[in-house]
């Protein structure tokens, strides 16, 4: 399941783990063994025991995962997407938060090919047009 130098992989073989193997993996999270849970760690438990433990990325490693998702969504580099397309991105990271992260403006432009000023200036149409 998942694999890093510090963790041997996780195995699927219980239900639980299998339905919610595509959350963690949306997330950018990492699957353990509820042994190798630290105290940041959220352990899940089934019918009263622990079944599998979830170690929540950084805020900035969601970011990045973030990006990458949406741009297998829309099938190619998010700079390659037309204004209205980049305006839609610059909407779904703000209703997810992704400007809430230390230069998160920064990584979503370059993710973009914008400058910071075109993503302020996508997030202001946004909030011009919500009235707030």
């Amino acid at each position: 399941m998942t694999e890093s130098a510090d963790h041997p992989p996780v195995t699927v073989d219980h239900p639980f783990v299998s339905a919610v193997k595509p959350l963690v993996d949306a997330m950018g999270a990492e699957l353990l063994s509820p042994e190798q849970a630290q105290p940041d760690d959220v352990v899940l438990a089934w019918e009263g025991q622990d079944v599998i433990a979830v170690r929540l990325p950084q805020l900035s490693d969601s970011l990045d995962h973030i990006l990458a998702a949406l741009e297998r969504r829309h099938g190619m580099p998010l700079a390659d997407l037309d204004r209205k397309a980049k305006q839609s991105v610059v909407r779904t990271l703000e209703a997810r938060g992704a400007f809430s992260v230390r230069h998160g403006v920064e990584t979503v432009a370059g993710a973009l090919g914008v400058s910071r000023f075109t993503v302020y200036n996508y997030l202001n149409r946004e909030l011009s047009a919500k009235g707030e």
